[in-house]
């Protein structure tokens, strides 16, 4: 079983990957942001770092996604990540124009044939006032210069890309914003329970919408 977790910067992706990971005995696959060189200069200057930034991540995706996730499935194992490599293609669709997103494309698409794809998409979504409350909450210091805007370009992007159209895997849609799965164990029961629900996995009760 393989579940991947998307949404928005800041909308608690990690957090839940990290409190999923025991309750389904699964390994956990996280991604990796700060070992991006251009990501500070990225966030200051879009424009002119954007191609830098995003090939660098679709590089580092692939091969943690290429050398991590066919093993693990191989063996047996449940997976839980807090990423996908389908929604790269997302942050290049904002953030390139015109040949340089062609370029984008034709590499993202033949790298992303040699990825297994999640049984369940959880995607997390808030407002975009939640998220700028989370992300100045956690103060990592390459995201303090992120402007509303662009978070909720972000957010709106997010919307369009996990719609009904959205055939890279199953999408579960929890609305995140009055979820404080941290502090209120019921919150993340809750999550749980929709996740079995999605994936036939008992044992789990029909639940109310998040």
């Amino acid at each position: 079983m393989y579940i991947a977790i998307e949404g928005v910067i800041g909308v608690g992706k990690t957090t839940l990957a990290r409190l999923l990971q025991n309750t389904f005995e699964a390994e956990i696959l996280l991604e990796v942001f700060e070992e991006n060189p251009f990501l500070s200069d990225f966030y200051a200057d879009r424009a002119r770092y954007a191609f830098q930034t995003q090939i660098f991540f679709l590089l580092s995706r692939y091969h943690q996604q290429n050398n991590n996730v066919p093993s693990i499935l191989a063996g047996g194992k449940n997976l839980v990540a807090d990423y996908t490599f389908a929604k790269d293609a997302l942050f290049a669709g904002i953030n390139l124009r015109g040949d340089e997103l062609d370029m984008y494309h034709k590499v993202h698409n033949a790298l992303g044939e040699k990825i297994p794809k999640p049984d369940l998409l959880v995607y997390l979504q808030a407002s975009t006032d939640t998220l700028m409350k989370r992300i100045a909450f956690r103060d990592r210091p390459y995201e303090r210069q992120m402007e509303r805007a662009y978070i909720d370009e972000l957010n709106r992007a997010y919307e369009s890309f996990f719609s009904e159209s959205f055939d890279h895997a199953p999408v579960l849609k929890v609305d995140s914003n009055e979820l404080d799965i941290i502090r209120n164990p019921e919150d993340l029961r809750r999550v749980e329970n929709r996740i079995r629900e999605a994936l036939n996995l008992a044992p789990f009760q029909p639940a109310l919408p998040l």
